[in-house]
């Protein structure tokens, strides 16, 4: 071990693994927020961080890890200058916005040359690093290593989920990857040295640019741009694409005239007392409520800083109006907790674009938009209220699904208002539970037959059940990457062969995971706090399992059985069951539903692991498993997200009989 790193190897361990981990979560971020396509591809950059961290373990170098700052700026570098941006002008000739893109700051070249590109480096990056963890991590008995390890992914998870509470700007990611660095790197020649820091520095100066300001924001969801085009009106940008315009109720009366269309489609006799908006943003759909007479809003924003612009910029201040109560939750999770009864509910262009965290294919609005999702919203309808969405829903079979579903839950057609005979580009959706109290020109006939979106399969923007050929694809792609991957490290296929057990497992636990975070996406929200808690959860519960192995004695037998047995149970258990139950009943049934088979998953793992001969190949075995676990994510788009649990099964199923034909389980079942 060269002392030049710390003197306290523990520390030196926990400080590694949570710069591996915090990178991995700032990648992320990052990517997402400047690449477009990732807003589709969102765990292709998880599936490149673990084919990264699995490949660094194999090859430990600390020469490669010194590398790592210069990798990490050159991939920062690359996505920001590169980056998606509309550039927003308003005509003098029609007073309507045109949008530019710079075509030298666009990364609106092909998915093949862009998925590989950013697939790669992020590969590389996390490699890199990872090869400094793995120096560390062969220095203890396997068991010390990965609690060590856990430890310091639980402290990146914090840290992360802090500054994402505090709503900073990467630059705060930044300061706190160099200040680790620091800590970490060693001293070699002066020339690596010098190239080390000149890279810290620059990725702070790139990451400088992003700054909170008046105009760029960085919520715990997108970058937020805004950009004003004339006195009092602003266009809000999250991700580069443009999102929001702020304008004044009589301007938008004159731009964007279908926000009114829901309140035409009710007799004028109907009252207003209670609107419910839900995608509130930066209050426009709040202003034209209470401009039609209404009572009393509710507006749900899932983004705080949406809804503080909305604040600081709207024109008619519908947030400071006495009549509207703001709530910034998941809307989903607003009407499961609301006894509320309302006069109008609306769906304002809640369509986000913005994938969960790299841990999973949702969206934040996906269980808005499920026939469950769609009933509970008519449950708190009036008898003779309106349900509206509205949207640039770009497809006509999308408003064919959107439309089937309100169909199916009002027993009677939407009314249907489309700009574009087409096109369909814009198009407003309006439907009352009394069919009689609805006066439309045009109603929907169902043009096309559509598979309706549900809380177990939740994908709204897919129109069959099938997988893309782009993205298969790309999944072949990364799987035949990853396969020649293992010789480009200079290793061995019989390095993974040798704990192919740990690869299952990885695997396994991988898909465990994601269901975990669908299941309490479900319950609570799929908010980002929700998302970082199960992931702190899922750390949490492995570091128990590890002490758990390490200070009581059991009987492995039991713990495969426990394992099978709560499997069966979460696939018996819909989570659709739990939503009617109190709050605090239906957290502590879903933490043993999703975290019970995690447990006892881990037990098995970490039995197996401190047994482990070459420490570092287990554990790269292990993450290359949950490469392969990502891959298999996809089949959720087939069969739903509950028979995970099958696939889950099966796949523990293989590890434990790989497990029990390579070894006697007397070799580590009790201690």
């Amino acid at each position: 071990m060269n002392r030049d790193l710390l003197r306290n190897q523990s520390l030196c361990l926990m400080l590694a693994s949570f710069l591996m981990l915090f990178t991995e979560l700032a990648l992320m971020r990052w990517i997402g927020a400047n690449v477009f396509l990732f807003s589709f591809f969102s765990n292709f950059i998880l599936i490149a961080s673990f084919l990264g961290i699995a490949l660094g373990f194999l090859r430990s170098s600390l020469r490669l890890f010194n590398w790592s700052p210069i990798l990490l700026m050159s991939l920062i570098a690359f996505c920001y200058y590169f980056r998606y941006e509309y550039q927003i002008k308003l005509n003098p000739h029609t007073n309507e916005l045109d949008y530019y893109i710079n075509l030298l700051k666009d990364n609106a070249f092909p998915a093949v040359i862009t998925l590989p590109v950013i697939f790669i480096l992020t590969t590389l990056v996390m490699t890199a690093v990872a090869s400094g963890t793995a120096i560390f991590f062969k220095s203890f008995s396997p068991l010390k290593a990965y609690r060590l390890d856990i430890l310091g992914a639980l402290l990146g998870i914090v840290s992360f989920t802090f500054l994402s509470f505090l709503n900073v700007s990467p630059l705060w990611w930044g300061v706190l990857i160099t200040v680790t660095y620091l800590l970490i790197l060693t001293k070699k020649s002066v020339w690596i040295t010098s190239l080390q820091v000149v890279s810290l520095i620059f990725m702070l100066f790139i990451l400088s640019k992003e700054n909170n300001n008046n105009k760029r924001l960085w919520s715990p969801y997108y970058k937020i741009d805004v950009q004003s085009f004339a006195k009092d009106r602003h266009v809000v940008s999250v991700n580069g694409s443009p999102q929001q315009i702020i304008e004044t109720v009589k301007q938008r009366h004159t731009s964007t005239p279908f926000y009114f269309f829901p309140y035409q489609h009710r007799v004028s006799q109907a009252s207003l007392n209670k609107v419910l908006i839900i995608g509130a943003g930066t209050g426009g759909d709040v202003a034209i409520a209470l401009a039609q007479g209404a009572k009393q809003v509710d507006a749900v924003e899932i983004d705080p800083l949406l809804y503080q612009l909305g604040r600081q910029l709207n024109p008619d201040h519908p947030y400071e109006d006495k009549r509207v109560n703001v709530f910034v939750e998941d809307g989903r999770a607003f009407l499961q907790r609301s006894k509320e009864l309302y006069d109008v509910i609306i769906f304002a262009l809640p369509d986000s674009m913005m994938i969960l965290s790299g841990q999973s294919s949702l969206r934040l609005e996906n269980y808005l938009f499920t026939q469950e999702g769609i009933n509970i919203a008519k449950a708190h309808l009036q008898p003779d209220g309106l349900f509206a969405m509205y949207n640039y829903y770009r497809e006509r079979w999308l408003i064919d699904k959107l439309a089937t579903m309100l169909t199916t839950a009002f027993s009677h057609y939407p009314c249907f208002d489309s700009e574009g005979k087409k096109t369909h580009w814009l198009s407003v959706l309006s439907i009352s539970p009394d069919e009689a109290r609805l006066q439309c020109d045009v109603k929907w006939q169902g043009m096309q037959a559509a598979n309706v979106t549900s809380d177990n399969y939740p994908f709204l923007y897919l129109k069959k059940h099938k997988i893309a050929g782009t993205y298969l694809l790309g999944l072949a792609l990364i799987f035949l990457l990853s396969f020649y991957a293992i010789k480009l490290a200079g290793s061995s296929y019989k390095a993974i062969f040798n704990h192919i057990d740990l690869f299952f497992m990885g695997a396994a636990f991988l898909l465990l995971e994601t269901k975990c975070i669908s299941n309490f996406a479900l319950l609570f929200g799929t908010t980002w706090l929700v998302n970082a808690m199960v992931f702190f959860g899922v750390l949490l519960t492995v570091y128990i399992a590890i002490e758990f192995t390490e200070r009581i004695k059991f009987n492995i037998t039991w713990c495969m059985l426990a394992l099978f047995a709560s499997l069966f149970i979460a696939w018996l258990t819909p989570i659709s069951y739990l939503l009617p139950l109190p709050s605090l009943m239906r957290f502590i049934i879903g933490i043993l539903l999703a975290f019970s088979p995690l447990f006892f998953a881990n037990i098995i793992f970490t039995s197996r692991f401190k047994c482990t001969a070459n420490s570092l190949h287990a554990f790269a075995a292990n993450q290359f498993g949950a490469v392969v676990g990502g891959l298999l994510e996809y089949a959720s788009l087939i069969i739903g997200l509950r028979d995970l649990l099958i696939i889950i099964a099966a796949l523990y199923l293989l590890s434990i009989f790989i497990l029990n034909k390579k070894t006697a389980s007397s070799a580590f079942a009790a201690k």
